[in-house]
């Protein structure tokens, strides 16, 4: 029988709290009452971390699961829901007002500084809240705004806030549906790896392949993993099926049979990973126990995961080159591109996104954006990728601009395991590659 609680703090885990809610929603949809969803985060909690070592931030998370225990109602749940994402169910609230002196309350027992021992921190946190059927009447929607509101509150330097705007909550049965099915599918087996290969510009020969993960619902089919991936990371199932992608992606390199030199084998890593502490330990185990000699490992990481705190970034990212692995800034020019840190940057290649390599024959400031970054990145040394190339036109285009790398389903698109191995089989000549297509 599957727990309810969360192991480290005692309170609801994020599974017992989805049931929870859904049960007391329609609880209050049937008796016409108020419920209230608190949603908090704590702030900088990796830079806590980072500071006082993870014993300290258990601690830590352990002396906030107390405080929400003495604000809640006998009648009242509290969960833990993500890593320091906490969630309070306040059911049978008078009005919305009910609910903002239950934050205020949250927050006045924040400014008890926590005692961890060796040192005194002053924990604050940021809280988005939703009453139903005030904001929403589905308990998934009614979470959705909670947390929206938090985001909000979170990118105007704001403590808390209620929802900014009212939305339809019809469609979102379905998103709160696959947030539960995607728990477990890993395990389940429905998780796979497909490859996009990379061709060097130059002479159109594989240097490699990007892993891009898919889900095979046995239900639904085929689900969109620009349906998953944001579930993932919003419910903080991301982190363990990113190790799983990086395990996989480096046993499956190690097999591949291919005559051409060593290979990469890219695996994209989401932006709240990057600042965690034992990112580099996770890699050094996976290379360990998968790692072949003709194999390179390639992290890609948006630009969004280095400005959040650049300089423990790069300390993190630092740590990952030491062991070999390379770094390639995925979807550059679409972020929040800055010369202030890029001469510092601890990476080896960037990655043009693929809005620009598709306007780069019909839009002057897509082909001006591709060849500032080129040129950029090579006078700093480093490697530049173009995906999503899906023409000759455009091919010869990044080729007269000195592009390294180049990826799209004008070469291949992205292929499961045996398919992949069988094309970097078949992809001798050049002329190969494009039979291939």
């Amino acid at each position: 029988m599957a727990t309810i609680e969360d192991e480290l703090t005692g309170l609801h885990n994020r599974r017992s709290f989805l049931a929870l809610l859904r049960r007391h929603i329609g609880y209050a949809n049937e008796r016409r009452t108020n419920l209230a969803l608190i949603v908090a985060d704590i702030d900088g909690f990796a830079r806590l971390n980072a500071a006082h070592g993870y014993e300290f931030g258990d601690r830590a998370l352990r002396h906030v699961a107390q405080q929400l225990r003495e604000v809640i109602r006998p009648q009242d749940y509290a969960a833990r829901i993500g890593d320091n994402r906490f969630a309070l169910i306040l059911p049978g609230v008078m009005n919305a007002g009910h609910a903002e002196l239950a934050v205020q309350k949250l927050f006045r027992l924040f400014e008890v500084p926590f005692d961890g021992g060796k040192s005194k921190v002053r924990m604050t946190a940021t809280v988005g809240a939703a009453v139903c059927p005030m904001h929403a009447s589905q308990a998934e929607f009614l979470l959705r705004q909670a947390e929206k509101s938090l985001e909000v509150a979170r990118n105007t330097g704001q403590r808390w806030l209620f929802p900014p705007e009212c939305e339809d909550d019809r469609g979102f049965s379905e998103f709160w549906d696959l947030e539960i099915e995607l728990d477990g599918a890993v395990q389940r087996g429905e998780t796979y790896l497909t490859y996009q290969p990379k061709l060097r510009l130059s002479d159109l020969q594989p240097v490699g392949a990007e892993a891009l993960m898919r889900w095979q619902h046995r239900a639904r089919g085929l689900v969109s993993p620009e349906q998953f991936i944001p579930i993932a990371e919003q419910t903080g199932q991301i982190k363990g099926m990113t190790i799983w992608a990086l395990n996989t992606a480096l046993r499956h390199a190690s097999e591949w049979e291919h005559t051409h030199g060593r290979l990469n084998v890219a695996v994209n890593v989401p932006a709240e990973l990057v600042g965690q502490e034992d990112l580099p330990d996770l890699v050094e185990n996976a290379l360990k126990l998968w790692s072949a000699p003709d194999t390179q490992l390639v992290l890609e990481i948006t630009e969004r995961s280095l400005v959040m705190d650049p300089r423990h970034s790069f300390k993190i990212l630092s740590r990952i080159r030491d062991l070999g692995v390379k770094i390639s800034i995925d979807d550059f020019g679409t972020g929040y591109s800055c010369l202030a840190y890029f001469k510092d940057i601890p990476a080896d290649e960037l990655k043009i996104d693929k809005s620009f390599v598709a306007g780069l024959l019909t839009d002057p400031a897509c082909a001006d954006i591709a060849s500032l970054i080129i040129d950029l990145a090579h006078r700093f040394n480093l490697s530049v990728v173009a995906e999503g190339v899906e023409d000759e036109a455009t091919l010869e285009a990044l080729r007269q601009r000195h592009c390294d790398v180049v990826q799209g389903h004008l070469f291949a698109k992205a292929m499961a395991l045996d398919e992949f191995s069988a094309w970097l089989r078949r992809a001798a000549p050049p002329d190969a590659v494009r039979r291939a297509v």
